[in-house]
C-alpha cells in the first residue's frame, strides 16, 4: 500500500493507518500467486491427526478444504522487538521528515500484523541512545499503547539528536533476554570508520541467538545517487548542523563512490552473518516490507 508521506498527519491516526495497511496486503496476497504466505490463517494452525476435533475451524475448513485449529494467547511462539532510529538524520528530507514517518508508519503496520498473528511485539527508539523501550506483549492493550507511542514520535518536531548505532545496538542485545526477531528501521548514517563497530554491535544480536531483520532506510535518489538540480546549495548535517555550500557536481563523483562502498560493505558484512538487508525505500510503499517480514517469520518456524 503506498501512502502520500506528506499527508499522513492529515488522514487518520497510525492505529488505522496500520489496520488500512495490513488488510490491503493481505488482501493483494490472497489475489496473488504467493497466497502462501496469508495472513487469513495467521490464527490458525495446521490440524494434526490424532488431535481433539473441538478446535477446527469449520468456517475456514468450508472455503478451503484444509483443517486448521484455532490458535491462542498463550500460543504465542515469537517474540519481535521493533527498533526504530530516531535520530536526526531520520527526518530527511525535511520537507516530510520521510524516513522517520516512514519508519513509523512500517513500524505499526508490522506491530498489528504481529498482533493478528498472536505473537508479541515490543518497540524501542532510540538515537545515541535508548529513547524508549516497551516491555513485549501480545495483548490487545500492549498494542494499543504502542500505537500511542507511535503516534507521539510521528507527531514530534524535529530536534538535533546524534546517532550512535553501535553502542546503542549493544545495548539492546544485552537487554533481550529471549530469543526474538529484531528488526531495525534506521538509515545506519554514522561515521564510516564506525563501521567495524556497527557490525559487531550487529554480531552480538546474533550472538544472542536472535534474529536480525535490518531495513536500511533512504530517499536513494538524493542519498545514493546525490541526483540535484545542478546550482549551488546550502547543505546542513541534521546531526551536527555543520554546513558547507558547494555546487553538487563538485562532490557527486565522490559522494557516490564512498556512500556505495560503506553499505557494499554493511550489506557483505550482514550477508556472512545471517541477517536480512533489505533497501527500504522511502518512495515505494510497504509491502516489501511486510512480505519481507512474513519470509522472515516463515523461515524462523
Amino acid at each position: 500500500m503506498k501512502l502520500d508521506l506528506r499527508k499522513i498527519r492529515e488522514i487518520s491516526t497510525i492505529d488505522l493507518l496500520a489496520k488500512q495497511m495490513v488488510e490491503g496486503f493481505i488482501t493483494g496476497l490472497h489475489k496473488s500467486p504467493y497466497h502462501g504466505f496469508s495472513v487469513e490463517f495467521a490464527e490458525h494452525r495446521l490440524y494434526n491427526a490424532g488431535e481433539s476435533t473441538r478446535d477446527i475451524d469449520w468456517k475456514v475448513y468450508a472455503r478451503t478444504d484444509k483443517l486448521f485449529t484455532k490458535r491462542y494467547e498463550e500460543e504465542t511462539n515469537l517474540r519481535c522487538q521493533l527498533v526504530i532510529d530516531n535520530s536526526s538524520s531520520m527526518y530527511y528530507p525535511v520537507k516530510n521528515k520521510a524516513k522517520i514517518t516512514f519508519s513509523v508508519l512500517a513500524s505499526a503496520a508490522l506491530a498489528y500484523l504481529l498482533h493478528k498473528q498472536r505473537d508479541a511485539v515490543g518497540i524501542t527508539t532510540f538515537s545515541d541512545t535508548i529513547e524508549y523501550q516497551s516491555p513485549v506483549k501480545s495483548t490487545k492493550t500492549h498494542l494499543h499503547k504502542l500505537f500511542l507511542e507511535l503516534q507521539k514520535l510521528l507527531d514530534q518536531s524535529q530536534t538535533s539528536k546524534k546517532t550512535a548505532v553501535a553502542d546503542v545496538l549493544h545495548q539492546i542485545a544485552n537487554k533481550i533476554h529471549k530469543r526474538s526477531l529484531v528488526i531495525i528501521f534506521s538509515d545506519m548514517f554514522d561515521n564510516k570508520d564506525k563501521i567495524k563497530d556497527i557490525i559487531n554491535a550487529l554480531h552480538h544480536l546474533k550472538h544472542n541467538n536472535h534474529e536480525v531483520l535490518l531495513f536500511h532506510v533512504t530517499d536513494p535518489r538524493t542519498e545514493y545517487e546525490f541526483d540535484f538540480e545542478e546550482r549551488p546549495y546550502l547543505f546542513v548535517d541534521l546531526e551536527t548542523r555543520q554546513k558547507v555550500k558547494i555546487q553538487p557536481s563538485e562532490v557527486k563523483e565522490f559522494y557516490k563512490k564512498e556512500i556505495k562502498k560503506y553499505y557494499y560493505d554493511l550489506k557483505l558484512k550482514c550477508g556472512q552473518f545471517k541477517i536480512d538487508f533489505i533497501e527500504a525505500d522511502v518512495n515505494e510503499d510497504f509491502d516489501k516490507i511486510l512480505s519481507s517480514y512474513l519470509i522472515k517469520r516463515s523461515r524462523m518456524n
